[in-house]
Parts: structure tokens; sequence; C-alpha cells
């Protein structure tokens, strides 16, 4: 198939993340959405399920999407669908703040949820389509660089997002100040959904596969293909244990809520220090790396080392640094993901190996409701932290293994 590496296929590829980012940061897992939550419910359970809820939905729709890609010759008219599905449950996130909020803060919640459970389920089909598209757009080369642009732009974009949540927050009253953030943002997610939508010279994918008579013969064919691929099984184990930073990661901020003074301008400059981290990583080191065993074997480094400094950390600037190195590593699993199960898929099955990695990967999304029944249980940030410590090494392990088993050139 004919890789065509259209240099304005990367710019809409790239306005996409920077407009998307702009707009998604505002319910940053591992800051603004904590504190939105625990705003109308005190549980840190809650608190835990609704951050695994913004990420975890996807889970149930992938393998579906992937049953019906693999026959697509194109995927984007399908891509623009979810599209409007993913805008339209954030935009409803943001009128029930607004328009019930405070007065009745257990249907808030519901609202909220079922909005976040829309934004997540329609990811399920959009990361199938997603990764087709980069695929059949971009060559491996082209794609390193591409992706490495869109996460610089998208990094840029956070920070500008970071000193608007930091104004919003500071000068509105809560919940207002959370329901402003996702009307505004809302809109702004639109623009780089609708720039992304304009690419219209995708290729036709010319080897593609029969799709099975039933979803329920597809399973079976899942489970055989994943039965013979030892590699597809270690990868996706590594990087299901990537997921561990989700353990601890929505409850670093309200640990950090109880020893400082958490203005909105300082939530917003932990965004800011998050995404310039994201920046360094992307710009400086993930960019320069095609090896991408490498790149996730790295990325566990920097994950392991934000989480120590994370038992220790006592003040603003040690917080920063969470962020930072966090920044940095988050990027690295991102772009390590998407690139590794590209390279190791043949052309036929590649929404079926991208379904399974990201499907069973996707279980570790609900690390946050574990670390937040073991919070509640052991009222112990120290013991989350040292969890999360160890299922990261072990990933690390297992990552340094697949680079050994099958080292890229």
């Amino acid at each position: 198939m004919l890789q065509q590496d259209n240099p304005i296929d990367n710019y809409k590829n790239v306005a996409h993340a920077f407009f998307l980012s702009l707009s998604i940061t505002i319910a940053e897992p591992s800051t603004v959405l904590p504190l939105i939550i625990e705003h109308f419910s005190n549980s840190v359970i809650i608190v835990g399920f609704f951050v695994s809820l913004l990420r975890g939905g996807a889970i149930v729709t992938q393998l579906y999407a992937a049953f019906y890609a693999q026959s697509y010759k194109k995927v984007l008219p399908y891509l623009k669908k979810v599209f409007f599905f993913r805008w339209l449950s954030w935009f409803t996130i943001g009128l029930t703040i607004l328009f019930i909020g405070d007065r009745n803060k257990i249907l808030t919640l519901v609202f909220i949820g079922l909005g976040l459970l829309g934004f997540s389920l329609s990811a399920g089909f959009g990361v199938i389509y997603f990764k087709e598209l980069q695929a059949k757009l971009f060559s491996k080369k082209y794609r390193g660089k591409t992706m490495a642009n869109r996460q610089v732009a998208g990094s840029f974009a956070s920070i500008i997002s970071g000193g608007v949540a930091g104004y919003v927050l500071s000068n509105f009253e809560p919940p207002l100040n959370y329901g402003y953030l996702f009307i505004i943002s809302s809109f702004i997610m639109g623009i780089g959904f609708f720039i992304f939508a304009t690419i219209n010279d995708e290729p036709l994918k010319e080897n593609i596969q029969t799709k099975e008579k039933n979803f329920r013969l597809f399973i079976r064919n899942v489970f055989i293909i994943l039965k013979k691929d030892n590699r597809l099984q270690q990868q996706t184990l590594a990087i299901f244990l990537s997921f561990a930073y989700y353990l601890s990661i929505p409850f670093i901020i309200l640990e950090a809520k109880n020893s400082l003074t958490l203005t909105g301008w300082l939530l917003g400059s932990f965004i800011m220090v998050q995404m310039v981290g994201s920046i360094v990583g992307s710009s400086l080191l993930w960019r320069h790396i095609s090896n991408y065993e490498k790149m996730l074997s790295l990325s566990f480094l920097f994950m392991i080392a934000s989480f120590t400094i994370a038992l220790f950390a006592s003040n603003a600037n040690m917080y920063a640094l969470i962020f930072f190195l966090y920044g940095i590593a988050l990027d690295g699993f991102k772009n390590s993901g998407m690139n590794l199960i590209i390279e190791i898929a043949p052309e036929e099955k590649r929404p079926i190996y991208t379904a399974i990695q990201t499907n069973i990967s996707s279980f570790g999304l609900f690390f946050p409701l574990l670390g937040g029944f073991l919070l509640k249980s052991f009222q112990s940030y120290k013991l989350i932290y040292l969890l999360t410590i160890l299922l990261l090494f072990i990933g690390l392990i297992i990552s340094l293994r697949l680079d050994r088993e099958s080292p890229l050139t």
C-alpha cells in the first residue's frame, strides 16, 4: 500500500492534537478531574471510579469496533461520527454542572458520569479508526515524526490550557468554574475535530480481512491470535503494567491539597509543568528514538522516578517535579504503545491487533478504582505509591525482555 506522507495531513494531524489537548486538559485525571469529583462527593472511591470512567469505557467497544473495521477500506467516515459523539458528551457535562450543579449533587454526578462514559465509549471506536488511519497515511519514519509533532503541539496547548484553567478556577466559584471550563473547552475541541475530519486523501486499504459471520466467531479468532503470538502477549502485558501510574496519580493532588494551599493558579501551574515535561520528552528525547521497545523502557524509568519522589513530597517544588517527570513518561508510553502495535501487526489484521493490545491493556484504566479502595481502607498514600512503583518495575523488566527478543532497527 502506498504511504503518502503528505505534509498537509501532518499539519492537520498536529492541529487536531493541539486543539484536543487544549480542550481536554481541563479534565486531566492527575489534577483537575479529581478536584471536580471531590466537590460533589468526598469519597476517594468515587474519585477513583470517575477517573477510571474517563478512559475505561473504551474497553467495552474496542473489540466490537475492530470486528467491523477489519473489512473497511476507509475509516475516516466512521471517525467523523465518533468525533461528533465525543464532542456532544463533553458539552453535556458542562451544561449539567452549570444548570444542576450543587442543587442536586447526586444528579450532577450521574450526568457527569454519563457524559464521561459516552466520551470514553466512543473513544473505543475512535482509537481503532485513528491508529488505522495513522498507519495508512504515514510511513514508519514519518509517522514517528508526526506523532512527536502531535505530542509537542499538544503539550504547548496544554500549557496554555493550564493558564486558562488557573484563571477560571481562581476567578469563579465552584462549581460554576468547572462548568465554564467544560463549555469553553467543548468548542475548542470541535475545532480540532473539524480540522482532522477535512483529511480527504485517505488511501484505500486493499489487504482487508473478510469479516466473520458473527461477533462470537470473531472473539474466538481473537483468542487464537493472542494464543499464537507470544510477542503480542508480552507486549500487551508490559503496556498494561504501564497504566499502573493510574493507581496513584489521581490521589497525588488530593494529598497535595492536605499539605499545600492549593490555589487555582498553583493547580494551573502543575498542569503547565506536566506539559513542559511532555514537550521536553517529545522534542529532546522521544522524537529521536525509533526503537520503540527502548522508548517504552525509558518511559517506565521516568515514571518510577516520579512516584519515588512522591513518597517524600512535602512542598510545591517537589510536586512540580513529580508532574514534570510524569509528563515525560506519559508521552513516551503513548508514543511507544501506538507504534509497537503497528510494527508487529500484519496489515490485514491491524485493527484486530490494535484492539487486542488496547482492549486488554486498557483494563489498567481501572487502577484508580483499586487505588481508591486501598486509600480508603489503609489511609496511606505511601502504600499506593509503593505498589505503583512495584508494578511499574515489573513492567520495566518485561519491556527490557521485549528489546532483547525482538529489537527494532
